[in-house]
């Protein structure tokens, strides 16, 4: 009975062990990230080192920009969102070569956002000028509709 009690305790004490050191890695993994959030969702995760998720706008900054009547474009998207895993590679090196500064508001970080601009899925597009939406583009499309989308917002 002995032996029994002394097992379990060290079987337990491996969990707690690995548990502990798992946490630890994730949150080293989310320190000093541009969301300024303490937890994130795993698939936000992956992508901290992505180059195409590096112009990301917090919710706070958008509503500042909107407020000042500023013109800024944004991509709403989710990470987990198979539709943005294909659109995102199309038009962040196109909105670059563009000279667009395309702005990226993760949805699965502040769900606020679905409700507060009118998000019906992902990916949309959004281009505000003086603090107003204009201009919107949702879903998965060719590069050429893309393309074409962007140019016009240059007229």
């Amino acid at each position: 009975m002995k032996k029994l009690i002394i097992f379990g305790a060290v079987i337990i004490g491996l969990f707690a062990a690995i548990a502990f050191v798992t946490s630890y890695q994730q949150k080293e993994e989310v320190k000093d990230n541009p969301y300024h959030k303490k937890e994130l969702d795993p698939a936000t995760v992956e992508q901290l080192d992505d180059p195409n998720y590096q112009n990301i706008i917090l919710p706070d900054e958008l509503e500042k920009k909107l407020a000042n009547h500023e013109t800024v474009t944004v991509y709403f998207y989710s990470p987990t969102c198979p539709h943005c895993q294909r659109t995102t590679p199309i038009v962040v090196p196109m909105t670059k070569e563009m000279g667009i500064d395309l702005k990226m508001f993760n949805l699965r970080e502040f769900e606020e956002g679905w409700d507060k601009y009118h998000i019906d899925g992902t990916p949309t597009i959004v281009h505000y000028e003086h603090g107003k939406e204009v201009k919107r583009i949702d879903g998965y499309h060719d590069e050429a509709v893309f393309r074409e989308w962007f140019q016009s917002l240059r007229k």
